[in-house]
């Protein structure tokens, strides 16, 4: 069984699926990208399928888990390089893909990642600020 190689970027794990997806090769890349999740600490997953000419239901729920199992590990899913034969294909087969954003290139789904981090980290910074600050006085009423 041939194994798709998961690479470090940064803080992003880059996925290139260049072979065709059997149900065992899903499976296996599942626990390897969890795994990898785990012992990296990265808080973000790329999946490129651009050179998969089709997406069958079992793939194509194996990446609904894949975003959800790095979800609950604290890294969100891009899926990039989708072909529009296999958008159609999803849609046809009424597959959703829940948790699972969208690009159309690697660049593109690492600026994506990059915009949501920064706006996560935001997000934390504005509640840290309001939780340390000190709580208002009221004015001392004029006599």
């Amino acid at each position: 069984m041939e194994r798709v190689p998961v690479l470090k970027i940064g803080d992003i794990l880059l996925v290139s699926i260049q072979i065709d997806m059997e149900d065992q090769t899903a499976l296996q890349l599942q626990e390897d990208l969890a795994d990898r999740i785990v012992a990296t600490g990265c808080h973000g997953v790329i999946i490129d399928i651009s050179a998969l000419d089709i997406v069958d239901s079992f793939v194509g729920r194996t990446l609904a888990s894949i975003a959800s199992i790095s979800r609950v590990l604290d890294a969100e899913t891009v899926v990039v390089g989708m072909r529009p034969a296999v958008a159609i294909t999803l849609v046809e087969l009424g597959l959703q893909l829940p948790g699972i954003r969208t690009a159309l290139n690697v660049e593109l789904g690492m600026d994506l990642l990059a915009r949501e981090r920064a706006a996560d980290d935001w997000e934390f910074d504005e509640g840290d600020a309001e939780d340390e600050s000190e709580p208002e006085t009221p004015a001392a009423a004029a006599p």
